[in-house]
């Protein structure tokens, strides 16, 4: 069965830094696509960060510059490093995988499989 966990959320004040994980199980992750994507409340679901199957990364431009993903192939698990937050940064972050050929999207309808969930806020 195809699963994936996210863990690594809390609370962090702004200017911090917080690193999340995908642990994937049922399948490997360096052959589909791997997107976080975040929802603060109220607001739509949209895409943060993701990395192809052949490793090709995009971002959103609200966190070029301080966030970074990668994957440990050995672990089958995606990071996503978090700097520099900023209140704005709260919300439920998700990760999410997809048989997806080339670059990857940052569309969530691209994603066919979804993990539960981590928190993350960004507080004083």
């Amino acid at each position: 069965q195809l699963q994936l966990v996210e863990s690594g959320g809390g609370l962090v004040q702004p200017g911090g830094s917080l690193r999340l994980s995908c642990a994937a199980s049922g399948f490997r992750l360096e052959r589909y696509a791997i997107g976080w994507f975040r929802q603060a409340p109220g607001k739509e679901r949209e895409g943060v960060s993701c990395i192809g199957s052949g490793g090709r990364t995009n971002y959103a431009d609200s966190v070029k510059g301080r966030f970074t993903i990668s994957r440990d192939v050995a672990k089958n698990t995606v990071y996503l490093q978090m700097n520099n937050l900023e209140p704005e940064d709260t919300a439920v972050y998700y990760c999410a995988a997809g048989p997806i050929i080339g670059i990857p999207p940052m569309s969530s309808r691209a994603y066919n499989y979804w993990g539960q969930g981590t928190q993350v806020t960004v507080s004083s």
